[in-house]
């Protein structure tokens, strides 16, 4: 779903941290790292479904599977039915 058709309840900007995620053998890195940032979205902000925008996962994936960011710079946009749809922040606000 583009961002423009999202019916905006709440929107949140957060920085995610993902040093925990370099703690775990190098061929799971990446796919932990998208798992914690689904945990992290979860967590704050109440809810159980979450779905990732394909920018944002892209982002996590450049480096390959062994060398995810340290951290990532979301933006969390919760709509009426209470799915929480996460896009990369823009740069610079």
């Amino acid at each position: 779903m583009a961002e423009s058709e999202i019916e905006v309840v709440e929107e949140r900007v957060y920085t995610i941290p993902l040093r925990r995620v370099w703690r775990v053998p190098r061929p799971i890195r990446t796919p932990r790292a998208i798992r914690e940032i689904r945990s992290f979205i979860q967590r704050h902000m109440k809810t159980e479904e979450v779905k990732l925008d394909g920018k944002l996962n892209e982002f996590v994936w450049r480096r390959s599977i062994e060398k995810p960011p340290r951290r990532v710079r979301v933006r969390a946009a919760k709509d009426k039915d209470g799915v929480v749809w996460v896009f990369l922040a823009e740069k610079g606000g």
